[in-house]
């Protein structure tokens, strides 16, 4: 979970990207990455809502 100070709440490429590395080391040792999840002011985007992972 993380914000971005801009507000924009759209994943950028660089968390879309760091999301699968984290995802895939967690694979190797039995972690499972369930969302990962960009809050704002008063909305957030699920990465697992929009598919990406």
């Amino acid at each position: 979970m993380h914000n971005h100070p801009t507000g924009d709440l759209e994943p950028s490429s660089e968390d879309i990207a760091i999301t699968k590395k984290v995802k895939e080391a967690g694979e190797l040792i039995g972690i499972d990455v369930l969302d990962h999840i960009i809050v704002g002011d008063s909305a957030y985007v699920s990465l697992k809502d929009r598919g990406i992972i």
